[in-house]
């Protein structure tokens, strides 16, 4: 390999598959992503319970043991959510000609917004069925949130898929398929290497996420102050959402030969991708509600 790219790693998306004659079960990297990410954010929020000095009046808002109840209902948001969300805003018009193909999950098509939609009616639900207050269950699960979308995005990246746009920087990556290696007809290089996105992402949305939300609740006192957490949450990932989506390669869907970027909004020299015209309004949300929250 060239020196001026990384030969993308030889890694199945399978960890392993069990044939058992007219029945097989696959577990992929992605399945155990969500696993992981749902069972540490169980564990972190049943231990946020256990410290009442934490929160306001020194008193959780619920029991621990509610929060495996709050784990079901964030499972069904999160999946449903993204699921109906990638369907609505990113190819509306093909599920309307194939309706049945809504319900293949399996097959990949997930979206992070519609995700992140379908849990907080999910998390409204549970919090009006059991009596809790929905603001610091909010900000419980918006602490353990980057958790698993920096696992998703590693997953992603295994997958070899959402990847980003050519570049000729050292830490490009080769990605295997035709479509990975269709650069510009001008390219200078036999191969086509890009951006690793997935890997931003995993960093920005997950790793930095998570270490600032971390230090505002363990180290700043940031529950006791209900809504405040989850603010920083949705304009900390709104803002790496948006910074890393100049990098990311636009679905396809978006990009034609007039459009090779797959802007969906433009004005004069600005233009403005899917990803980044659903993450401006939750930039705006995030930093209304902190500032709103904290002069409360």
């Amino acid at each position: 390999m060239s020196p001026f790219a990384i030969l993308f790693p030889d890694i199945s998306p399978e960890i392993f598959t069990l044939d058992l004659g007219s029945f097989s079960f696959a577990l992929r990297w992605y399945a155990l992503a969500y696993i992981a990410g749902f069972l540490l954010g169980w564990w972190i929020v049943m231990r946020l319970m256990k410290h009442p000095a934490l929160w306001p009046e020194h008193r959780a808002p619920m029991e621990p043991a509610r929060v495996e109840g709050l784990l079901t209902y964030v499972i069904v948001g999160v999946i449903l959510g993204g699921r109906l969300g990638y369907v609505l805003f990113y190819q509306p018009g093909y599920y309307l000609s194939h309706p049945a193909e809504i319900l293949r999950v399996w097959e990949g098509g997930m979206a992070f917004h519609g995700g992140l939609a379908g849990v907080i009616i999910a998390g409204l639900i549970f919090c009006r069925r059991h009596a809790v207050p929905p603001l610091q269950i909010a900000d419980a699960m918006a602490l353990v949130a980057p958790i698993g979308i920096g696992l998703g995005r590693v997953a992603n990246f295994i997958n070899a898929e959402l990847w980003g746009r050519p570049t000729l920087q050292p830490w490009g990556v080769v990605f295997p398929g035709p479509q990975a290696q269709a650069c510009p007809w001008d390219w200078p290089l036999p191969f086509c290497a890009r951006h690793p996105t997935q890997l931003y992402e995993a960093a920005l949305e997950g790793l930095v996420l998570f270490a600032v939300l971390g230090w505002l609740v363990w180290r700043s006192g940031w529950l006791k102050t209900p809504g405040a957490v989850t603010g920083v949450f949705i304009a900390g990932y709104g803002l790496a959402r948006f910074t890393v989506e100049f990098f990311r390669q636009a679905d396809a869907q978006f990009i034609t030969p007039a459009n090779p970027l797959g802007h969906v909004f433009s004005l004069g020299p600005i233009g403005l991708t899917m990803g980044q015209m659903l993450s401006v309004p939750m930039i705006i949300a995030g930093l209304a509600l902190v500032i709103w929250r904290r002069r409360a």
